[in-house]
């Protein structure tokens, strides 16, 4: 790591220490897919940075905990936790990998789903009843088996953390049984995907999800406490305490996450229209419309960054969106400092991103932004960006292309470190 400005940052060499991590990861971190996932041994080494640099890492916190990496890093270092996502069907993962389980328990209750599924009578909504939206994602069979399975889950599950871990696994199969491309970023039919076996699928996300566990319990963890919370943090007006936040804020505009999301969140009631969850989304274009602000509330990286698009004639909503995104950056840091004990480390894992040819230095713009929240020591270490779903090259129009002669975006991030002063 090396002590970085704003004017530095993009000048620094690799730290190779962050690029990979070592070992076999654990199996609960892949029992729910998840776009733009945190690698999971970067909350391991910050974990030991942190402490190597004289901080007691007993709280750990994430102000966008998305589907939990840091919490469930946290509970296997037997650290405490606290998190929060404005994404409920991140939560809801979050929580479901971070629970501690009875393994009987759970295999109980999927033996019951099982049974309850091959011999239950059932009444579910007809398909040409139910939400427009599913029935545009779902054939009519894929629909009446998830219904079941669903009804199944709601009968035979308590209320509580082994509800939502079986919810959280009915989720993990809904894009695999949906007309969704295989491993496409975006919302796009398939027309060609083939008919799914879906309690086949299901019965195999279960399975996982059980061998997760039993992992788990062989490791002998430490208690730890663990908290998520689905809230926005720009509103939440008491924070708790925390030696070390870890967090990998959503780049701007890159990802509609609500979009992401919309076949879990109708298939569990969050909301009956997915775009609802767009509201108050850090990065979402939809969350700058009629939104105003003085330019001067905005640091001199961010001024800059939106001078060089309105150069190129860059979109006025997109640039208003940007506008929006940096202010809420700056305003999450701010929260950082009240979150963090005297002492303590916050670390960011931040890339940069292009629009026509103009930097958006997002990275650079973190750290102004730790300097004018009064961080010191901030440091950044460069790295190279592993397992990303998306192509890291653009043809000339800017769409991705796997044409390896191509522009290559997307390939480097920075972890960005700072400290409150004792």
């Amino acid at each position: 790591m090396y002590k970085v400005t704003p004017e530095t940052i993009s000048e620094i060499g690799f730290d190779s220490a962050w690029d990979f991590g070592s070992g076999y990861g654990c199996l609960m971190h892949d029992v729910h897919a998840y776009p733009a996932k945190f690698p999971a041994f970067i909350a391991s080494k910050a974990f030991s940075y942190a402490e190597e640099q004289g901080v007691k890492v007993r709280n750990v916190a994430d102000i966008f905990c998305g589907c939990g990496t840091v919490a469930l890093e946290s509970s296997l270092h037997g650290k405490n936790f606290w998190g929060c996502d404005i994404n409920p069907v991140a939560t809801l993962i979050a929580r479901a990998k971070s629970n501690r389980y009875d393994i009987n328990c759970l295999i109980s209750d999927n033996a019951k789903i099982h049974q309850e599924y091959d011999t239950g009578t059932f009444e579910v909504v007809p398909y040409q009843r139910v939400n427009p939206r599913i029935r545009y994602w779902f054939s009519e069979n894929a629909y009446i088996s998830l219904a079941k399975i669903k009804n199944s889950i709601l009968k035979h599950t308590r209320q509580g953390m082994y509800r939502e871990a079986f919810l959280c696994i009915f989720s993990s199969c809904l894009k695999s049984c949906s007309r969704w491309l295989t491993k496409s970023i975006k919302p796009q039919i398939d027309p060609n995907k083939p008919e799914p076996d879906v309690y086949r699928v299901f019965d195999e996300r279960a399975g996982r999800f059980i061998s997760a566990v039993k992992e788990i319990d062989k490791s002998n963890l430490k208690p730890a406490n663990i908290q998520i919370e689905n809230c926005n943090i720009l509103t939440k007006q008491v924070v708790p305490c925390a030696d070390l936040v870890v967090s990998s804020p959503p780049y701007v505009t890159s990802y509609e996450y609500a979009d992401l999301h919309q076949l879990s969140t109708l298939w569990l009631d969050y909301a009956q229209d997915y775009r609802d969850l767009r509201t108050g989304s850090i990065g979402s274009t939809y969350h700058s419309k009629d939104y105003a602000f003085e330019p001067q509330d905005l640091n001199f990286v961010a001024t800059n960054i939106l001078n060089e698009l309105k150069k190129i004639n860059f979109s006025k909503s997109k640039r208003l969106s940007i506008a929006h995104y940096y202010l809420d950056m700056q305003h999450a840091v701010h929260k950082c400092m009240d979150l963090l004990k005297p002492g303590g480390m916050v670390l960011f894992v931040i890339g940069d991103t292009e629009y026509q040819g103009v930097k958006i230095a997002n990275a650079a713009h973190m750290v102004r932004s730790l300097q004018d929240e009064g961080f010191e020591d901030i440091c950044a270490g460069k790295r190279h960006i592993s397992r990303k779903i998306l192509t890291p090259y653009r043809d000339k129009n800017g769409r991705f292309t796997s044409d390896k002669t191509q522009r290559q975006i997307y390939h480097i991030e920075y972890v960005i470190s700072g400290r409150k002063s004792a």
